[in-house]
Protein backbone atom coordinates (compact mmCIF):
# COMPACT_ATOMS: atom_id res chain seq x y z
CA UNK A 1 0.00 0.00 0.00
CA UNK A 2 1.23 3.78 -0.44
CA UNK A 3 2.24 5.49 1.86
CA UNK A 4 -1.25 8.32 2.08
CA UNK A 5 -0.07 11.75 2.69
CA UNK A 6 -1.40 13.33 6.10
CA UNK A 7 -2.22 16.82 6.92
CA UNK A 8 -1.14 18.68 10.07
CA UNK A 9 -4.17 21.11 11.35
CA UNK A 10 -3.12 23.92 13.55
CA UNK A 11 -4.20 22.25 16.81
CA UNK A 12 -1.29 20.06 16.72
CA UNK A 13 -3.62 17.41 15.33
CA UNK A 14 -3.16 15.45 11.67
CA UNK A 15 -5.43 14.02 9.41
CA UNK A 16 -5.46 11.64 6.47
CA UNK A 17 -5.44 14.05 3.09
CA UNK A 18 -8.21 11.41 2.02
CA UNK A 19 -10.80 10.50 3.25
CA UNK A 20 -14.23 8.35 2.20
CA UNK A 21 -17.52 10.46 2.04
CA UNK A 22 -20.96 8.71 2.88
CA UNK A 23 -23.74 11.37 2.03
CA UNK A 24 -26.98 10.40 0.27
CA UNK A 25 -25.75 6.72 1.57
CA UNK A 26 -27.93 4.07 3.86
CA UNK A 27 -26.89 2.21 7.11
CA UNK A 28 -26.08 -0.80 5.67
CA UNK A 29 -24.25 0.34 2.56
CA UNK A 30 -21.99 3.10 4.61
CA UNK A 31 -21.52 0.18 6.48
CA UNK A 32 -19.96 -1.85 3.80
CA UNK A 33 -18.54 1.19 2.23
CA UNK A 34 -16.31 1.77 5.40
CA UNK A 35 -15.62 -1.73 5.99
CA UNK A 36 -13.66 -2.25 2.38
CA UNK A 37 -12.31 1.31 2.50
CA UNK A 38 -10.51 0.23 5.98
CA UNK A 39 -9.40 -2.63 4.01
CA UNK A 40 -8.02 -0.81 0.80
CA UNK A 41 -6.28 1.67 3.37
CA UNK A 42 -8.49 4.33 3.54
CA UNK A 43 -7.80 6.06 7.29
CA UNK A 44 -10.48 8.53 6.96
CA UNK A 45 -14.34 8.89 6.95
CA UNK A 46 -16.60 11.61 6.83
CA UNK A 47 -19.90 11.26 7.96
CA UNK A 48 -22.48 13.59 9.47
CA UNK A 49 -25.74 13.35 11.46
CA UNK A 50 -28.12 14.47 8.88
CA UNK A 51 -26.80 11.55 7.15
CA UNK A 52 -28.54 8.96 9.18
CA UNK A 53 -26.11 6.63 8.76
CA UNK A 54 -23.19 7.28 11.87
CA UNK A 55 -24.63 3.67 12.72
CA UNK A 56 -23.11 2.39 9.94
CA UNK A 57 -19.77 3.81 10.40
CA UNK A 58 -20.35 2.78 14.05
CA UNK A 59 -20.57 -1.29 13.18
CA UNK A 60 -18.20 -0.75 10.48
CA UNK A 61 -15.43 0.12 13.33
CA UNK A 62 -16.58 -2.51 15.67
CA UNK A 63 -16.13 -4.92 12.50
CA UNK A 64 -12.41 -3.65 10.88
CA UNK A 65 -9.03 -4.80 12.49
CA UNK A 66 -7.51 -1.72 11.86
CA UNK A 67 -7.17 -0.28 15.32
CA UNK A 68 -9.31 2.94 16.53
CA UNK A 69 -6.22 5.54 16.82
CA UNK A 70 -4.80 4.84 13.48
CA UNK A 71 -8.72 5.96 12.14
CA UNK A 72 -9.85 9.39 11.55
CA UNK A 73 -13.60 9.95 12.20
CA UNK A 74 -15.66 13.20 11.11
CA UNK A 75 -19.16 13.72 12.17
CA UNK A 76 -20.95 17.22 11.99
CA UNK A 77 -23.51 19.06 13.97
CA UNK A 78 -26.95 19.77 12.21
CA UNK A 79 -28.29 23.01 11.66
CA UNK A 80 -31.28 22.46 13.81
CA UNK A 81 -29.47 21.28 17.04
CA UNK A 82 -27.17 24.37 16.82
CA UNK A 83 -28.21 25.51 20.52
CA UNK A 84 -28.06 22.17 21.59
CA UNK A 85 -24.38 20.81 20.43
CA UNK A 86 -23.62 18.74 23.34
CA UNK A 87 -26.73 16.53 23.05
CA UNK A 88 -25.92 16.10 19.43
CA UNK A 89 -22.35 15.10 19.99
CA UNK A 90 -23.63 12.62 22.26
CA UNK A 91 -26.14 11.36 19.66
CA UNK A 92 -23.87 10.71 17.29
CA UNK A 93 -21.11 9.36 19.65
CA UNK A 94 -23.83 6.64 21.10
CA UNK A 95 -24.71 5.77 17.40
CA UNK A 96 -21.02 5.76 16.13
CA UNK A 97 -20.20 3.49 19.42
CA UNK A 98 -17.03 6.10 20.22
CA UNK A 99 -15.99 7.91 23.17
CA UNK A 100 -14.99 10.71 20.93
CA UNK A 101 -14.65 12.05 17.53
CA UNK A 102 -11.59 13.11 15.96
CA UNK A 103 -13.42 16.20 14.14
CA UNK A 104 -16.47 17.63 14.33
CA UNK A 105 -17.69 20.15 12.21
CA UNK A 106 -20.92 22.55 12.22
CA UNK A 107 -22.10 21.44 9.07
CA UNK A 108 -23.72 25.00 8.21
CA UNK A 109 -23.56 28.70 9.25
CA UNK A 110 -27.61 29.08 8.60
CA UNK A 111 -26.91 33.26 8.81
CA UNK A 112 -30.59 34.22 9.33
CA UNK A 113 -31.19 32.09 12.10
CA UNK A 114 -27.61 33.62 13.34
CA UNK A 115 -26.65 31.13 15.88
CA UNK A 116 -23.66 30.23 14.74
CA UNK A 117 -21.08 31.51 17.29
CA UNK A 118 -23.60 30.00 20.25
CA UNK A 119 -22.80 26.81 18.34
CA UNK A 120 -19.29 27.25 17.91
CA UNK A 121 -18.96 28.43 21.44
CA UNK A 122 -20.48 24.95 22.89
CA UNK A 123 -18.21 23.37 20.27
CA UNK A 124 -15.15 24.91 21.48
CA UNK A 125 -16.13 23.32 24.98
CA UNK A 126 -17.06 20.42 24.07
CA UNK A 127 -13.23 19.91 22.66
CA UNK A 128 -12.04 21.01 26.14
CA UNK A 129 -14.07 17.96 27.18
CA UNK A 130 -12.24 15.80 25.17
CA UNK A 131 -15.51 14.84 23.44
CA UNK A 132 -14.16 15.96 19.83
CA UNK A 133 -9.94 15.94 19.53
CA UNK A 134 -10.27 19.00 16.77
CA UNK A 135 -13.55 21.28 15.65
CA UNK A 136 -13.67 22.70 12.18
CA UNK A 137 -17.04 24.18 10.01
CA UNK A 138 -18.42 23.22 7.02
CA UNK A 139 -19.43 25.69 4.01
CA UNK A 140 -18.47 29.37 6.00
CA UNK A 141 -17.52 32.23 4.45
CA UNK A 142 -14.97 34.68 5.05
CA UNK A 143 -17.55 36.95 6.80
CA UNK A 144 -18.67 34.00 9.01
CA UNK A 145 -14.97 32.80 9.40
CA UNK A 146 -14.13 36.15 10.59
CA UNK A 147 -17.31 36.84 13.33
CA UNK A 148 -16.22 33.30 14.31
CA UNK A 149 -11.98 34.72 14.94
CA UNK A 150 -13.31 37.66 16.70
CA UNK A 151 -15.94 36.76 18.68
CA UNK A 152 -13.79 33.64 20.33
CA UNK A 153 -10.58 33.88 19.49
CA UNK A 154 -10.87 30.41 18.43
CA UNK A 155 -10.38 29.71 14.77
CA UNK A 156 -11.94 26.24 13.14
CA UNK A 157 -9.14 23.91 12.09
CA UNK A 158 -11.06 22.69 8.90
CA UNK A 159 -13.30 24.58 6.59
CA UNK A 160 -15.12 21.64 4.53
CA UNK A 161 -16.38 22.91 1.26
CA UNK A 162 -17.79 22.46 -2.31
CA UNK A 163 -14.88 22.29 -4.18
CA UNK A 164 -13.84 20.64 -7.69
CA UNK A 165 -12.83 21.26 -11.33
CA UNK A 166 -15.42 23.32 -12.22
CA UNK A 167 -16.02 25.74 -8.88
CA UNK A 168 -12.59 26.20 -7.57
CA UNK A 169 -13.28 28.95 -4.44
CA UNK A 170 -9.99 29.72 -4.86
CA UNK A 171 -9.81 33.13 -2.55
CA UNK A 172 -11.67 31.53 -0.07
CA UNK A 173 -9.21 28.41 -0.34
CA UNK A 174 -6.20 31.28 -0.12
CA UNK A 175 -8.03 32.94 2.82
CA UNK A 176 -8.83 29.57 4.92
CA UNK A 177 -4.87 28.68 3.95
CA UNK A 178 -3.92 32.37 5.23
CA UNK A 179 -5.81 31.96 9.02
CA UNK A 180 -4.09 28.16 8.83
CA UNK A 181 -7.49 27.04 8.40
CA UNK A 182 -7.45 23.53 5.96
CA UNK A 183 -9.74 23.58 3.48
CA UNK A 184 -11.45 20.30 2.65
CA UNK A 185 -13.60 19.30 -0.59
CA UNK A 186 -17.08 17.95 -0.73
CA UNK A 187 -18.28 17.07 -3.90
CA UNK A 188 -15.07 16.47 -5.37
CA UNK A 189 -15.64 15.01 -8.17
CA UNK A 190 -19.10 17.35 -8.98
CA UNK A 191 -21.58 14.87 -8.32
CA UNK A 192 -19.97 11.96 -10.18
CA UNK A 193 -18.02 13.66 -12.95
CA UNK A 194 -20.42 15.11 -14.67
CA UNK A 195 -19.38 17.94 -16.73
CA UNK A 196 -16.13 17.08 -15.71
CA UNK A 197 -14.67 13.80 -17.00
CA UNK A 198 -15.70 14.87 -19.98
CA UNK A 199 -12.91 17.74 -20.32
CA UNK A 200 -10.60 17.58 -22.89
CA UNK A 201 -7.45 18.84 -19.74
CA UNK A 202 -8.90 15.67 -17.60
CA UNK A 203 -9.46 12.93 -20.89
CA UNK A 204 -5.78 14.01 -22.00
CA UNK A 205 -4.51 13.79 -18.54
CA UNK A 206 -6.30 10.37 -17.93
CA UNK A 207 -4.67 8.93 -20.94
CA UNK A 208 -0.86 10.07 -20.12
CA UNK A 209 -0.79 8.86 -16.87
CA UNK A 210 -3.02 5.44 -17.61
CA UNK A 211 -5.47 6.79 -14.97
CA UNK A 212 -9.59 7.33 -14.67
CA UNK A 213 -10.83 10.98 -15.17
CA UNK A 214 -11.87 10.25 -11.26
CA UNK A 215 -7.82 9.76 -10.39
CA UNK A 216 -6.81 12.85 -12.25
CA UNK A 217 -9.48 14.90 -10.30
CA UNK A 218 -8.51 13.56 -7.01
CA UNK A 219 -4.81 13.46 -7.33
CA UNK A 220 -5.44 17.38 -8.62
CA UNK A 221 -7.25 17.87 -5.03
CA UNK A 222 -4.36 16.28 -3.01
CA UNK A 223 -1.48 18.62 -5.55
CA UNK A 224 -3.56 21.73 -4.34
CA UNK A 225 -3.31 20.98 -0.76
CA UNK A 226 -7.04 20.19 -0.45
CA UNK A 227 -8.11 17.82 1.93
CA UNK A 228 -10.79 15.11 -0.17
CA UNK A 229 -13.75 12.90 0.66
CA UNK A 230 -14.62 10.64 -2.61
CA UNK A 231 -18.05 8.96 -1.50
CA UNK A 232 -18.66 5.94 -3.14
CA UNK A 233 -20.45 2.26 -2.35
CA UNK A 234 -19.03 0.85 -5.29
CA UNK A 235 -16.29 -1.74 -4.00
CA UNK A 236 -14.00 -1.48 -7.20
CA UNK A 237 -14.60 2.90 -7.18
CA UNK A 238 -13.68 2.62 -3.43
CA UNK A 239 -9.85 1.04 -4.21
CA UNK A 240 -10.01 2.63 -7.87
CA UNK A 241 -10.33 6.55 -5.64
CA UNK A 242 -7.75 5.09 -3.57
CA UNK A 243 -4.93 4.13 -6.16
CA UNK A 244 -3.85 7.86 -6.64
CA UNK A 245 -0.43 7.68 -4.87
CA UNK A 246 2.06 6.90 -7.45
CA UNK A 247 1.65 10.15 -9.49
CA UNK A 248 1.88 13.61 -9.39
CA UNK A 249 0.46 16.02 -11.39
CA UNK A 250 3.03 18.89 -12.97
CA UNK A 251 2.35 22.73 -12.06
CA UNK A 252 1.20 23.21 -15.79
CA UNK A 253 -1.04 20.72 -15.32
CA UNK A 254 -2.63 21.77 -12.29
CA UNK A 255 -2.71 25.54 -13.87
CA UNK A 256 -4.05 23.88 -17.26
CA UNK A 257 -7.30 21.77 -14.84
CA UNK A 258 -7.68 25.93 -13.27
CA UNK A 259 -9.16 26.95 -16.48
CA UNK A 260 -11.74 25.07 -16.10
CA UNK A 261 -13.53 26.73 -13.13
CA UNK A 262 -16.80 28.63 -14.36
CA UNK A 263 -17.83 29.72 -10.35
CA UNK A 264 -21.26 28.07 -10.63
CA UNK A 265 -22.24 25.69 -7.36
CA UNK A 266 -24.24 21.90 -7.64
CA UNK A 267 -24.93 22.79 -4.20
CA UNK A 268 -27.01 25.59 -1.64
CA UNK A 269 -25.21 29.15 -1.31
CA UNK A 270 -23.73 29.26 2.01
CA UNK A 271 -25.45 32.62 2.38
CA UNK A 272 -28.75 31.36 1.72
CA UNK A 273 -29.34 28.18 2.99
CA UNK A 274 -30.99 28.17 6.43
Amino acid sequence: MAEQPVIKLHDGNTMPQIGLGVWQVSIDDARKAAVKALEVGYRSIDTAAIYKNEEGIGQALQETDVARDDIFITTKLWNDDQLNAEKALETSLKKLQLASVDLYLMHWPCPAKDHYVEAWQAMIALQKQGLAQSIGVCNFQEAHLKRLIDETGVIPVVNQIELHPMFQQRALHAWNALHHIQTESWSPLAQGGKGVFDQEVIKNLAKKYHKTPAQIVIRWHLDSGLVVIPKSVTPSRIEENFAVFDFRLEKPEISEIATLDHGKRLGPHPEQFN
